[in-house]
């Protein structure tokens, strides 16, 4: 495991990027919880986002594929709607640590 940055870093609801081992990883807070996934669309197999740490729809409730629009589940990673429907963001093991963000080996994607 490998801290990556502090709870506070992240607004609620909300995501952002951070490297780890060579890949873009989205970190997110939602509805207290931090879920972690290779930055990386099932779809096409491009990053997620055109912004910096712009990754979630307008409404703040699910991951958002900037390119086709597809909505993820933040919980799950699960594709709800859009061209990738059925297939799923590839998850990072992640721990909280008191206020610190912890990050496990980073998967290869599909």
């Amino acid at each position: 495991m490998e801290h990556i940055c502090n709870l506070d870093d992240i607004e609620h609801e909300s995501a952002r990027e951070f490297q780890k081992d060579g890949q873009p990883i989205l970190v997110a807070k939602f509805d207290g919880q931090i879920h972690a996934y290779i930055n990386w669309c099932p779809h096409l197999g491009i990053e997620l986002n055109f912004m910096p740490d712009e990754f979630m729809d307008s409404d703040k409730q699910f991951i958002m594929c900037a390119n086709h629009g597809a909505l993820f589940e933040v919980q799950t990673g699960h594709c709800l709607s859009g061209p990738c429907l059925g297939d799923k963001l590839v998850p990072v093991p992640v721990e909280v640590r008191g206020e610190q963000v912890w990050l496990g080996e980073v998967p290869e994607p599909a």
